[in-house]
Formats: structure tokens, C-alpha cells, sequence
């Protein structure tokens, strides 16, 4: 039988959306970031830059800085969107760069590109980049961060721009472990979805030392995202366990991977179960409660070993013809009727029930009788 089964489905790799934009105010430059998971988690980011530069130089900053973050924490397929014509033209080639400093910072994004697996540049309009734009106006005018967008600075460029590039020295760093550790080299909160082959076996135990123990890892990019991912992450209970706080507010309980494991087969196999996508498995189990940052590669791995869902793949499932609707429009209109039986014999000789129900009110009315007529 196996000579019959449908060759494993490949795993796509999922598509995140960035969108950046860089301004330019008296008190000073400044950038904004946008970025969409594969799931739909909004992550928002201000970056502050303390050195002369234009806004040109700042639409250039967005875009390095969130690429190199990108390829830091495995984003392989990114969609970048901007509303800066003159920064797309020249990463696309579409125009040439005069300016020495473009011309860098141009080269700077094409060696990142070569990093990724796919890598798109569109162009939008100011209007649907409102939300970039509103973030780099906070960070060049200095205002205040919202509580939900992390917060970097920029003392020196990203890319070698010649002597004189800083106009400003840079600001010491704190001495607090965790405030440098938050204000160091970028790894910004970013619900990646790891390749399952390099996953720790208990995902939530740097979590718990860093909440419980104010313990971070030794390396310093793996203690920068450990202690920026820890702000969506509370311990509650006295058995302290770790729930995860989703982006509408609510807490979902954060699990082992062998937990989830039986989770998703429960889901996909269980008695309720019916071979859903992978994606589809993974909504059923936040709405039930249930959180863990491997969850799009469990389930896929989960579907692409599934014995029946490769046999049955290539089957289609849907109707032959468009289901036609029956109107209800007002009461005693739509009748259902149904008969049930063949039951235990009642007194009088009643061996079946009709029901009748209204469709629109739901009225139920039922009537024993004792035999059936073909009339």
C-alpha cells in the first residue's frame, strides 16, 4: 500500500511583513518599524538615532538593522514594504546612488539580501504606512514609547559612512546587567519559529531564571533576546508557571514540547478530530489556552507525517454542486419534518414519532403514530 501514498507535502516557508520608515525633526532622526508574523502578531519598534544623518540615512537604518535582526533570529522569506522611492529604486536597482553614503548603505542591504531565502522590496503609499510612520515620528521627535514597541538607540551608522559620520558622542552604557543587556546589540522580541532540530528540550526554563532568578545565558545575543521576549511572559500561581501574554490580553499557558505534541495529536487524531491544516491546528490550540513558540513547525511536521492525510490528499473534498439555501423569511414558512423509529411498542400501539420543526422560531411539535403510509 505505501507504493500508493502521495509523496510528503514540502513545508513552506512562512512569509513575515515589514514595514519600516525612517523622519527627520529639529530634535533629531529617528526610524519605525512594523513587523507581522506568519500569525499575525503586530511587533513594533523605535529606533532613535544620535548621530547627524538625513532621512534618507534614517530610511536606510529601518531597513539594515531590521534585516540583520532578521537573519539573527532565522527569518528566511521577509516582505519589506516601504514609502521611500528613492531607498526601493536604489536596492532594486531601479536608479543609481550618487551619494557616497547611499551608495553604502545600498550595499550594505544587498549583502543582507544574499542572506535570505526571499527577500521583497514594494513600494506603498504614505497611507498604508501609517503605522511605520507614526513610530519614526516618535523616535525623532523623542516622545514617549508605547508600552507595546521596544525601544533602541543609535549612537554610530551601521555601515562605515567615512570620517565625521557622528556628530553626537555615544551615551554610556548602563551598568545595570539587564538595562544593558536591553539596550545592547538588537534582538528584538520576535516570535520566531525555530527549525526543530536545534530547539531546547524545555523551552521555558530560561524564561523561569530570568523572571524568577533574574538569570541570564552567558552569551550576550542569546541574554538580549531572552530578556526582551521575557516582557510578554508573566509567572502566575503559586506553582509559578509560565503563561505567555497574547496580543489581545490574554494569558495562555505556556507547555512542553512533549505536552504539545499530545496536544496536536488530540487535535489532529483525536475522537474530534479531523486532519486539519497545519495552521488550522495551531489557531485550535491558542483558542483552547495553550502556548509554545514551535507550534507552526510542530504542526507541520505532525501533518507531513500523518498517514492519512497523505493518502488522502490529492482527494477532493468538495461538494459537485453549489449548495442551495432555502430562504426563511418569516414564520411557519420552513417546515422540517423527521420521523423516528422504529421504537419500543408504547401503550395505544405507538411505534414511531413525526417532528415537525419550524425553521424560523423552532418550534418543535411532535406526533406518536402507529404505522407508516406510502400516502
Amino acid at each position: 500500500m505505501d507504493r500508493h501514498l502521495a509523496p510528503p507535502a514540502q513545508v513552506q516557508v512562512e512569509l513575515w511583513t515589514l514595514y519600516f520608515d525612517g523622519s527627520l525633526m529639529k530634535t533629531g532622526a529617528g526610524a519605525g518599524l512594523l513587523l507581522i508574523s506568519p500569525l499575525g502578531v503586530h511587533m513594533r519598534y523605535v529606533i532613535r538615532i544620535h548621530f547627524a544623518a538625513s532621512n534618507n540615512v534614517a530610511e536606510y537604518e529601518a531597513l539594515v538593522n531590521r534585516l540583520k535582526i532578521a537573519i539573527e533570529l532565522g527569518v528566511q522569506r521577509i516582505d519589506v514594504r516601504g514609502d521611500s522611492q528613492l531607498v526601493i529604486d536604489q536596492v532594486m536597482k531601479a536608479s543609481s546612488c550618487h551619494d557616497p553614503k547611499m551608495g553604502a548603505y545600498c550595499k550594505e542591504v544587498r549583502n543582507l539580501e544574499d542572506k535570505h531565502h526571499g527577500l521583497e522590496l514594494v513600494h506603498v503609499t504614505r497611507r498604508y504606512n501609517e503605522a511605520a510612520d507614526e513610530l519614526a515620528k516618535i523616535a525623532s521627535t523623542r516622545g514617549t514609547v508605547p508600552p507595546d514597541a521596544f525601544l533602541r538607540d543609535l549612537h554610530e551608522p551601521s555601515v562605515d559612512l567615512g570620517p565625521g559620520a557622528n556628530a553626537e558622542t555615544s551615551a554610556p552604557e548602563p551598568t545595570d546587567t539587564v538595562e544593558a543587556l536591553l539596550t545592547a546589540a538588537e534582538a528584538m522580541a520576535v516570535e520566531q519559529i525555530p527549525q526543530r532540530p536545534s530547539r531546547p528540550f524545555n523551552w521555558h526554563t530560561p524564561f523561569l531564571n530570568c523572571l524568577i532568578r533574574c538569570e541570564l545565558p552567558e552569551d550576550r545575543a542569546k541574554a538580549c533576546r531572552i530578556a526582551r521576549r521575557a516582557k510578554s511572559y508573566v509567572i502566575y500561581g503559586e506553582s509559578k508557571e509560565l503563561y505567555r501574554r497574547s496580543p489581545t490580553g490574554i494569558l495562555q499557558r505556556c507547555i512542553t514540547i512533549e505536552e504539545c505534541r499530545k496536544l496536536l495529536e488530540d487535535l489532529h487524531l483525536g475522537a474530534c478530530g479531523h486532519h486539519a491544516a497545519p495552521r488550522t491546528l495551531v489557531g485550535n490550540a491558542f483558542q483552547q489556552g495553550f502556548n509554545w513558540p514551535t507550534a507552526v513547525a510542530d504542526a507541520i511536521e505532525l501533518v507531513c507525517s500523518c498517514h492519512r492525510c497523505q493518502f488522502y490528499a490529492k482527494q477532493t473534498h468538495l461538494p459537485a454542486h453549489t449548495l442551495q439555501m432555502i430562504p426563511i423569511t418569516w414564520p411557519f414558512a420552513v417546515w422540517g419534518l423527521d420521523l423516528m423509529g422504529p421504537l419500543q411498542r408504547a401503550a395505544g400501539g405507538y411505534t414511531h414519532l413525526l417532528v415537525d420543526i419550524d425553521k424560523f422560531s423552532k418550534l418543535i411539535e411532535a406526533q406518536p403514530i402507529t404505522n407508516i403510509y406510502s400516502k
